[in-house]
């Protein structure tokens, strides 16, 4: 990933199949959520999985004429990624591994401590390359059960962060189900037992760490976990914890291809791989040159998924193939060259996330980055 020679094909390569970014609606989706915050607190974006399968160059280069005070990513390569481009905006690495950690260092990433392992093998390796006051985030488990160190770490903790080679700039946790209502007192005690955690901690150590704990489903539902920063992640992309909320963000990317081939075919012929769809009508078909290898998920084929042609939804038929879908356009005016839209909207994305009987975090990172990226304002 960190190779320049292998960022994804620009749109104006004239690849058939792009999704367009609309940068003025993550403006509008980033305004949204600061209007729900104190003035002073800060903003992380999280650009992760390439900005959560949209564009992270693009979008990180953006927000950093906006001044979002973080970014964050999975893993050391994603941070890389975002520095051989030019980012220069203070970037968390979430999952930093002790393997990447002298690349960590040398791209000025900063890394999650997670664990007692993590934080030892990190202040050894400061120490070793004498290193003053490299910033590191600490991460505390408050139900999650995922990363995170646990109140008996404490020990291990006091011991490492007096060493001058690093300096905790901040300290965090992350909420299991804040877009839940049901769930309400088991975030609330999430939050409770963070508090008790960076209490101890912030004792132990001179300055003040930035804390922050909410999500997009914590900055909308737990005002009193905003603290000093919040991580914004798929709402600033266009989706809320509800059907209202996300009704009031706007759509950042748009999945669109054009037809190929139209066929006619005769009751009783088949179609495509397996002859799954067998026609019980003079059926026309159109083929669009995108596939489950650029995500569109084997699920949505034999009449589950559609594309809009024409605003006319077109159910896929027969099996998704690697590169190309056959849609049904028999009662829809259309010629080959016309577009066919996957989708342009935050419904269409929940549709087919339904249909796929999964998220629409998976639809939209599930996009492959075979498929051009073509930025709108």
């Amino acid at each position: 990933m960190s190779n320049p020679k292998h960022q994804i094909p620009n749109a104006s390569e004239q690849h058939a199949s792009v999704l367009e970014i609309d940068l003025a609606a993550l403006d509008h989706n980033v305004r949204y959520f600061k209007k729900k915050l104190p003035s002073k607190t800060k903003l992380l974006a999280v650009v992760k999985a390439f900005s959560y399968g949209l564009d992270a160059i693009e979008i990180s280069k953006h927000l950093e004429k906006q001044q979002i005070d973080y970014f964050a990513v999975a893993y050391t390569e994603e941070g890389v990624f975002l520095r051989e481009a030019g980012v220069k905006t203070p970037i968390l690495v979430l999952h930093a591994q002790p393997a990447n950690y002298e690349t960590l260092i040398s791209n000025q990433l900063e890394p999650n401590l997670y664990s007692s392992y993590t934080l030892q093998a990190f202040s050894k390796l400061a120490t070793a390359k004498k290193l003053q006051e490299y910033p590191v985030h600490l991460k505390f488990n408050t139900g999650l059960n995922r990363l995170g160190l646990a109140p008996n770490d404490l020990p291990e903790i006091s011991k490492h962060i007096e060493n001058t080679a690093i300096k905790v700039v901040s300290i965090f946790s992350h909420l299991a189900a804040s877009e839940d209502p049901n769930e309400k007192e088991f975030s609330l005690r999430q939050i409770e037992a963070f508090k008790n955690c960076t209490a101890q901690i912030c004792s132990l150590i001179k300055h003040k760490p930035i804390l922050h704990m909410s999500n997009t489903s914590g900055i909308l539902n737990y005002p009193e976990a905003h603290f000093d920063m919040v991580r914004l992640g798929i709402g600033m992309y266009g989706f809320g914890n509800d059907a209202k909320e996300t009704a009031a963000l706007q759509n950042v990317g748009s999945l669109k291809t054009l037809i190929s081939q139209i066929h006619e075919i005769k009751k009783g012929e088949t179609l495509g791989y397996n002859r799954a769809f067998i026609a019980s009508e003079p059926t026309k078909t159109a083929t669009l040159p995108i596939g489950h290898a650029d995500g569109i998920h084997r699920s949505l084929g034999n009449g589950n998924g559609s594309v809009k042609i024409n605003n006319q939804h077109c159910p896929i038929i027969g099996n998704v193939c690697m590169d190309m879908i056959m849609v049904n356009v028999t009662h829809v005016k259309c010629k080959e060259g016309d577009e066919a839209i996957v989708f342009d909207s935050q419904q269409m994305v929940a549709n087919l996330a339904e249909k796929s009987d999964t998220i629409s975090y998976e639809i939209i990172t599930g996009i492959s980055q075979r498929i051009p990226r073509k930025i709108i304002s």
